[in-house]
């Protein structure tokens, strides 16, 4: 018997399959099968990860070039030994003025916006990063969504009460969201800053915020109004709430009752803090 010809090949799958050559793909299949929605929960969760652990003073970070040759990790130990040597709040201040690796400094930003509020608060708020108001004038939490903020604060009970700072320190371009490697190059000034205070609450306003400081993945709808602890190189533990932004509750009023309410449950911890009856 004769062999039977060979196949004529087919135009079209052979422009396919060079196509996926050249586009690097050499296998029709894995060895074994491969689990993609938990590979991207990963990816997801990785970038938080990434900034908590700056906060913590821990080094496992990314190392993605930030400018002039210089790493995250690079960037974020020069910060961290900058913020050390910080002995007040004043110093703290100078060495993020002057401090030149966190790349939105470079993206338009008029200065760097620290802090405001008492100095030996009892409650430190952190939030997102400062917006147009706040380059301006040099202050977090001036603007509208500041001015609401102020209000909430001292109809809780809670004014002369906090001391006021943010996750990164420069304007992001457009008042984007910061991204994780910003936030981990800031994260060693932002745990000084706690040090130094020595809060005995931390409330991290919105989900940028609670997302770089906890490490936590979920959205701040689902992390508001639930206490946990943050800890420090100091290996002090401090009662953390995560609550809404209120540049959140300027667009969704409704919402503003559940900030109330965790503005309420931060009076009455702070209350039991203090012993008080």
């Amino acid at each position: 018997m004769n062999p039977a010809p060979p196949l004529a090949p087919d135009a079209a799958l052979t422009s396919l399959l060079a196509f996926w050559a050249e586009a690097g793909v050499d296998t029709a299949y894995a060895e074994a099968p491969v689990n993609r929605l938990e590979a991207g929960r990963r990816r997801l969760d990785a970038p938080a990860r990434t900034a908590a652990a700056a906060v913590r003073g821990e080094t496992s970070l990314v190392l993605s070039p930030v400018g002039g040759g210089v790493g995250t990790a690079s960037a974020v130990a020069i910060a961290r030994d900058l913020a050390r040597a910080a002995d007040s709040l004043e110093a703290l201040a100078a060495a993020i003025a002057a401090f030149e690796l966190c790349p939105l400094k470079t993206m338009g930003a008029r200065q760097s916006v620290f802090a405001r509020g008492r100095a030996d608060a009892p409650v430190m708020l952190i939030g997102e990063g400062p917006g147009a108001d706040e380059d301006i004038q040099g202050q977090p939490f001036v603007g509208k969504a500041g001015k609401l903020l102020d209000r909430m604060l001292a109809a809780a009970g809670l004014e002369g009460e906090v001391f006021i700072t943010n996750t990164v320190f420069w304007r992001p371009p457009a008042n984007r969201t910061p991204t994780p490697e910003e936030q981990a190059i800031c994260a060693p000034f932002v745990a000084r800053a706690i040090e130094l205070v020595d809060p005995k609450l931390l409330v991290l306003v919105g989900g940028a915020a609670a997302k770089a400081m906890l490490g936590r993945p979920e959205g701040i709808l689902s992390l508001r109004g639930r206490w946990s602890e943050w800890t420090g190189e100091d290996g002090h533990p401090r009662p953390t709430l995560p609550t809404l932004h209120p540049a959140f509750l300027l667009r969704q009023p409704a919402a503003k009752k559940q900030a109330w309410s965790d503005l309420m449950s931060v009076a009455a911890r702070l209350d039991r803090e203090r012993g008080s009856p």
